[in-house]
């Protein structure tokens, strides 16, 4: 017995190779280690994508795939730990738009206007374009229609050309695109150019707005009314038949109030709506970022809250459009 060399206990062949490394031709190369890690169970498989023979393991993340969160399995049993959607934002993940849902089509009612039929009133809100008062360069101007769950209704986008808008400033004429959520545009608003040299009670000096729902069907008119202290415009049919009237405040710049432009009957006895210019701080002084409200009656014919929906526009490049050069004078 004291004879026998222990020797030590028989490995299987495929460990005993795999521990066998060949060596490093590098001098400095690091010692070699041998892993200790003992791989676990697989983990459930969740629904591959399109493209993808089988699934993937719970955690991992697909760039095909920017919805599904990463989450964790902690030890002991305990819940994996998720992400939560939304609270943390993914990135080159556009921001969803909520749309009000579509009206069925309505007898007598110009498509597209069936929307307007179930509102009594309308937030105008238009974008903010840093590049204006950077480069003094005007843009084309942008607005989102709103109701008061803040579900888009419409988008209203400006159809000009770089030398009218950027020459005429704030007295150019312009086309309006009214499209709603499936992209179509169902109102067009035109804005004819009217000479303001000549002395301001002629009639070819006021401004005027045409509606036209669908494109290429005048169903109204916004004409502008010469008058010595405030803004006044009458809202008129597609036989330029009066209707409505709106009155402006005598001061249009309201420093941090808002500014109401009332809609009266025609004898000015009853009020019938309102357009009101929201002042939104630095904003409304420095920025062509207006909010406009917009109320009338619920059960008022669909034409005439087109018509005043389109007065806000007037109203909005004659008072509160202010150019570059007027931005950086105050």
């Amino acid at each position: 017995m004291s004879g026998v060399v222990p020797t030590a206990p028989e490995q299987p062949t495929d460990e005993t190779e795999n521990q066998i490394k060949s060596p490093d031709p590098r001098p400095d190369a690091p010692p070699d280690y041998n892993s200790h890690f003992v791989p676990g169970p697989p983990g459930p498989a969740i629904p591959a994508p399109a493209g993808y023979p089988g699934g993937l393991p719970v955690g991992y993340y697909s760039p095909q795939r920017p919805y599904a969160f990463p989450s964790y399995q902690l030890p002991g049993g305990i819940h994996p730990i998720q992400y939560q959607p939304g609270k943390y934002h993914m990135p080159n993940q556009p921001v969803p738009i909520t749309w009000m849902p579509g009206p069925v089509l309505m007898p007598n009612c110009p498509p597209g206007l069936e929307y307007l039929t179930q509102l009594d009133n309308i937030h105008v809100l238009q974008h903010f374009e840093p590049l204006e008062m950077m480069t003094s360069f005007e843009t084309n101007n942008r607005y989102d229609i709103k109701n008061n769950l803040d579900q888009m209704v419409y988008i209203v986008t400006e159809d000009t050309d770089d030398f009218t808008r950027n020459a005429y400033r704030t007295l150019r004429p312009f086309v309006l695109r009214v499209t709603d959520c499936m992209g179509r545009e169902i109102m067009t608003m035109h804005r004819p150019f009217r000479c303001t040299c000549c002395c301001l009670c002629c009639p070819s000096t006021r401004q005027e707005l045409e509606v036209q729902c669908p494109p290429g069907v005048p169903i109204g008119f916004v004409a502008e009314h010469w008058n010595l202290c405030r803004a006044v415009y009458s809202l008129q049919n597609e036989k330029k038949e009066n209707v409505m009237r709106v009155r402006g405040p005598c001061s249009t710049y309201g420093c941090g109030s808002d500014s109401v432009f009332e809609v009266k009957s025609l004898d000015g006895v009853s009020n019938i709506g309102s357009i009101i210019r929201k002042w939104n701080g630095l904003l409304s002084a420095m920025g062509d970022a207006d909010h406009f409200e917009i109320h009338f009656p619920l059960d008022l014919d669909v034409k005439m809250k087109a018509m005043i929906f389109g007065a806000c526009f007037l109203i909005d490049f004659m008072y509160f459009e202010r150019s570059p050069s007027q931005h950086s004078s105050r």
